[in-house]
């Protein structure tokens, strides 16, 4: 997540956590001035090339927490305690692309237009 606009820099889909498969998101993202984590283990073997801080309070991921809430409101097969699931990987992964397209887009017009209300619908493109 960039702080400033509270856009999605990088993600992926992937069947575990593994340490491989997160050094290889983080090293898509652009780099940041300073990492932060909550207390997930993996985290803290990860090479990230600027100062990083595990932390235990929701102090510096709540905007991360928040479009994790988000992800689980707009996309339901990542709802928890739910039937709707993916059967194949490569569909979670064209959903979250459109997601992550829309959000970052709505993210980016509220920083121009703050008086006006958007929502991720507003940033689909019309199939013609």
């Amino acid at each position: 997540m960039d702080r400033d606009t509270r856009c999605v820099l990088s993600w992926d889909v992937v069947a575990e956590r593994s340490s491989e498969a997160l050094q290889a998101c983080l090293e898509r993202a652009p780099q940041a001035r300073q990492y932060y984590s909550d207390a997930f283990p993996v985290y803290d073997t990860l090479y990230y090339g600027a100062p990083y801080e595990m932390r235990t309070d929701k102090q510096e991921t709540y905007s991360v927490e928040a479009v994790n809430a988000d992800l689980r409101h707009y996309l339901k097969r990542l709802a928890r305690k739910s039937r709707c699931f993916s059967r194949r990987i490569q569909s979670l992964a064209k959903n979250l692309q459109l997601f992550v397209y829309c959000y970052n887009h709505r993210q980016l017009a509220k920083r121009l237009f703050p008086k006006y209300a958007f929502h991720l619908i507003d940033f689909v493109c019309p199939l013609s």
